[in-house]
């Protein structure tokens, strides 16, 4: 009887401990895709990619030079991506957050034709399929947002659907448009 026990008693542990991290998770308190990044608080990293609307064109990180602004990368193939495209036209239309989209991993007409059906929130959207500037990000997966300050700093990143919690909390309180040069 003993050796069926501790078997069983490892069994309900574990269960247990599986159980608290769905119930974190369902209640927003923990999300496993939540990685630590090394560039808060850091020069973000510089990217020049195609257009997605105009290849020969380029979409650069120094375009946004002394100003605050939102890096947000996204793909069709993305559910989340979807989930949060409708907060994202709220926050560049209603909120005047300047937004450059990186285009990852995709296929260049379904992305214009997803931006095209559900409306663009982008000020530029740069086309990245082999994942060129990303990775210098330290991008794992979409979406994933940035904020840069004015002076190229990384202020703040999250891993998922852009949401309107993450946003007041997180994101707002360090999206200072004033302190830009423009």
């Amino acid at each position: 009887m003993n050796r069926a026990v501790i078997p069983l008693v490892i069994f309900l542990g574990l269960g247990g401990l599986f159980w608290y991290v769905l119930e974190q998770m369902n209640e927003g308190e923990y999300n496993p895709r939540e990685v630590p990044t090394q560039f808060i608080g850091r020069t973000a990293p510089t990217f020049e990619l195609p257009d997605l609307y105009a290849p020969e064109g380029k979409v650069r990180s120094a375009d946004m030079a002394g100003k605050v602004w939102l890096l947000n990368v996204w793909g069709t193939w993305c559910p989340e991506c979807w989930k949060e495209h409708n907060y994202l036209l709220h926050l560049a239309k209603n909120e005047q957050v300047p937004i450059i989209g990186i285009n990852w991993r995709d296929d260049a007409e379904e992305a214009k034709a997803m931006l095209a059906r559900l409306g663009n929130p982008f000020l530029k959207v740069g086309f990245d399929p082999h994942s060129d500037a990303v990775i210098d990000w330290g991008v794992y997966g979409a979406p994933e947002t940035f904020l840069i300050d004015a002076n190229g700093v990384v202020r703040a990143k999250h891993a998922g659907a852009m949401r309107p919690d993450i946003w007041e909390s997180e994101f707002k309180p360090l999206f200072n448009p004033s302190e830009a040069g423009s």
